[in-house]
């Protein structure tokens, strides 16, 4: 099928759409001819942007951690435009602290956007698209969401690995109904992902070498982030109207890069304790020997 079998405007529900890649992504879908309804704690602050799009846009309140204010979001969204087509779940943020002196709080707000927040809105989305017996997912996570270890960032990884595996195990739920669910996994873009909307807490002495490592790495990079946030969004658009969409898509070069290296590496250690992990079960031989150790 190919790239422009979708020729119907798409009706695009996105969380997250006064900054970064949200609200890339709510101007691309709107200059490609689509309606979008895009969600904000303060939808306010797009007006100016979207006001050349006219009745083409919806601009709503949410904060996605209630899940009244998701529902209600939904049942507007349902009541302008009849349908939603593209569900886009992008509004999350990180702040940056080791576990051992992490906040309890600020590990938990940060759970309750980045993971509850998908799982609210996407429940509220669930029932239309069921009926609708069509529709589009997208789950915004990273490729920390993939790879993890990311010293300082445990709950905003944590949370996205949650995502990933939500989705992967809602696709298999409602195989049935014609929903598609893709999970976009970024590496470093040209937002204010690493700016006003991260805190970054003190930071122990004995975590220097690794916390705080990162956060300079974040905070202090000369070059900025390589990712090109109009691009991204351009690749979202075209992918989604298209037939089929990828159930992970990878989006820069570091995202690409690092996700190849895992692969490799996991590959890698699996084969090497096959027989091992095999011997585990009634049938197989037992005991093996275990592989090398390796310096």
């Amino acid at each position: 099928m190919s790239e422009h079998a979708h020729s119907t405007r798409q009706v695009w529900f996105i969380t997250g759409s006064s900054r970064g890649l949200g609200r890339a992504l709510a101007a691309a879908a709107l200059d490609a001819g689509d309606l979008v309804v895009a969600t904000a704690r303060r939808p306010e602050a797009l007006a100016e942007e979207l006001a050349p799009y006219g009745d083409r846009v919806l601009a709503l309140p949410l904060d996605v951690t209630s899940p009244d204010a998701a529902r209600a979001a939904v049942d507007a969204a349902l009541a302008r435009f009849g349908r939603i087509d593209v569900l886009v779940n992008n509004a999350g943020y990180a702040n940056v602290s080791p576990v051992e002196s992490a906040d309890d709080d600020d590990f938990r707000a940060q759970f309750e956007t980045n993971f509850w927040g998908v799982y609210h809105v996407t429940k509220a989305a669930l029932p239309a698209l069921r009926r609708q017996g069509s529709g589009t997912v997208v789950q915004f996570s990273s490729i920390g969401g993939r790879v993890g270890g990311s010293p300082g960032l445990a709950s905003y990884q944590a949370a996205k690995f949650a995502v990933d595996g939500f989705t992967r195990a809602l696709a298999a739920e409602t195989a049935p109904f014609g929903i598609r669910f893709m999970v976009v996994e970024p590496s470093g873009f040209a937002t204010d992902w690493a700016g006003p909307s991260m805190t970054v807490h003190p930071v122990p002495e004995a975590y220097e070498e690794t916390v705080g490592a990162m956060n300079r790495l974040v905070r202090q990079g000369t070059s900025g982030a390589a990712g090109d946030p109009r691009r991204a969004a351009g690749i979202i658009v075209r992918t989604v109207h298209r037939g089929r969409v990828p159930g992970h898509l990878l989006l820069g070069v570091n995202a690409v890069e690092m996700a190849l290296d895992h692969s490799r590496r996991q590959l890698a250690e699996a084969g090497a304790w096959e027989q091992v992990s095999r011997s585990a079960d009634f049938a197989e031989p037992h005991p093996v020997d275990l592989p090398p150790e390796t310096a």
